[in-house]
């Protein structure tokens, strides 16, 4: 469907909200980690003129509901409209929008900051709300897939603005509007991008704050979210903590937990690409992806050669003292227990080898070293592009270990292996929502793979990856001996 709003416009409306943000007053985020806070751009509080950004939760439920009755009056035609907006300024602008959040939160690499907004445009719309009807000897049925409302999305600072932008194509085809309570450290960037499709919104169709965001947000504006009577559902991209108030909130909530995706190697496979894919998935923005490749336990029999493939595919192996020296800036142990501290999350390889006591060229992809089952790289989530390689005897001690490291998520693993029996043993154990064979954890998103593409995946309340049906009600019409002529 064309637009009237060209290219040049699109990017005119961008400088603009740039230009309202840097005029603006700025305010300190009051989250519960101030120091790392950012600066984030206040608007007026004003329905009229505030493009969709808030200061108050119920101010912005209020908005989007209104905003959610507009595009009911405009039907399909006008959620197509919005979907091509979104995806149109994504890419028109994923260069400037992706170096700003790679500015701003200083995690990930900025190739695929810009690559994540540039493929937005493969995010499924209202092709997938298609009704079901059927038709027999006592008349006819009709399913429908309807609007919840008002969504209320929570979004990581690991993928700000292409986590938004998905979510806004997923729930708009499905009819709805959204209040967004984006992480504290990517405010900016969700400010930037919701602004400006807003103002592409309200000048294409008249519509006002379909896209709402709390400008401040904090543990108290996530609360005031779950609690709101205006928003009929939640979808959470976040940790543990808020995936459990959201479930205990009484909305039907999505929710994407906690991962730490393990990955097999058996001695069937070409060694060289199964080392190729798997650097091409964990490397990928520096390991920041949830589905990411996160430790890879390989047959003993082919351990020599895989080290060499890594090596001659762009990873560096380090020294065991090296990682042993890493783990300890990396992790805190808490009796036993170690916690990811955040410093070094997303960073280069080159700065992950620095604080190792070592050194690494400009042109490694991700770091690798051998450890054994319970090494803290191994069994705890750490979001950074470096890859613990631990020896296995057998196939069978590889998915006990395998379990052992993703915790009973069940969110994604991936296994190199030409042996059905071996996969189909690993899936049935792991029984993970995302399951990859022989290619990089991005094929399970569609990206070299079969599949659609969608950045919530709902790893803890079973839906999978998202969709637009994710995001309705399903609705059914019955008419008893009539309207079935066959």
């Amino acid at each position: 469907m064309s637009l009237n709003l060209d290219e040049e416009s699109l990017r005119n409306i961008v400088r603009n909200v740039l230009a309202q943000m840097g005029n603006e007053p700025k305010q300190t985020c009051s989250c519960k980690n101030k120091a790392s806070a950012p600066n984030v751009y206040v608007a007026s509080s004003s329905s009229s003129s505030n493009n969709g950004i808030f200061t108050d939760v119920k101010q912005a439920a209020e908005a989007a509901f209104e905003g959610y009755k507009q595009l009911c009056k405009g039907g399909f035609a006008a959620r197509q409209k919005v979907i091509d907006i979104v995806k149109s300024m994504t890419v028109a602008n994923a260069k400037e929008w992706g170096t700003f959040e790679f500015n701003e939160t200083k995690i990930g690499r900025l190739a695929d900051k810009i690559g994540k907004l540039e493929i937005v445009k493969l995010v499924p719309g209202i092709e997938w709300i298609r009704p079901d009807s059927y038709s027999g000897d006592f008349g006819i049925m009709h399913e429908e897939y309807c609007p919840y409302g008002v969504i209320g999305s929570i979004t990581p600072v690991t993928h700000s603005v292409p986590t938004i932008a998905g979510n806004i194509i997923n729930m708009v085809a499905a009819g709805n509007a959204i209040v967004f309570n984006p992480h504290p450290g990517g405010v900016k960037s969700a400010v930037m991008a919701i602004s400006a499709y807003n103002q592409a919104i309200e000048k294409e169709l008249g519509i006002k704050n379909l896209i709402c965001c709390i400008a401040n947000p904090t543990l108290e504006s996530f609360d005031a979210i779950c609690k709101n009577d205006l928003i009929s559902i939640m979808c959470i991209t976040g940790g543990p903590g808020v995936v459990n108030a959201a479930m205990k909130s009484g909305k039907k909530s999505i929710c994407a937990g906690p991962g730490n995706p393990p990955v097999i190697v058996d001695d069937t496979v070409d060694i060289n690409k199964a080392a190729a894919d798997i650097i091409a998935g964990g490397a990928f923005d520096n390991n920041l992806l949830c589905i990411g490749e996160k430790e890879v336990f390989v047959l003993e029999s082919v351990l020599d050669k895989f080290m060499a493939a890594l090596s001659a595919n762009g990873a560096v192996k380090i020294s065991s003292n090296a990682v042993d020296k890493l783990s300890k800036t990396v992790f805190d142990n808490k009796n036993g227990h170690y916690v990811l501290k955040r410093d070094l999350v997303g960073k280069d390889p080159q700065e992950l080898a620095m604080a190792a006591g070592t050194s690494v060229g400009s042109a490694a992809k991700m770091l690798f070293a051998q450890t054994d089952a319970n090494h803290p790289f191994v069994i705890e989530e750490q979001m950074m592009p470096m890859l613990p390689i631990v020896a296995v005897r057998s196939f069978e001690e590889a998915i006990d270990a395998a379990m052992k490291a993703e915790h009973n998520y069940r969110h994604s693993a991936i296994i190199h292996s030409l042996d059905v029996t071996r996969m189909t043993a690993m899936a049935r154990a792991l029984n993970t929502t995302l399951f990859v064979k022989n290619g990089p954890s991005t094929a399970g998103l569609g990206l070299g793979g079969e599949g659609y593409l969608s950045y919530s995946i709902a790893t803890t309340t079973g839906e999978g990856i998202s969709n637009p049906k994710t995001f309705t009600r399903r609705r059914r019409c019955v008419m008893v001996d009539n309207l079935n002529i066959f």
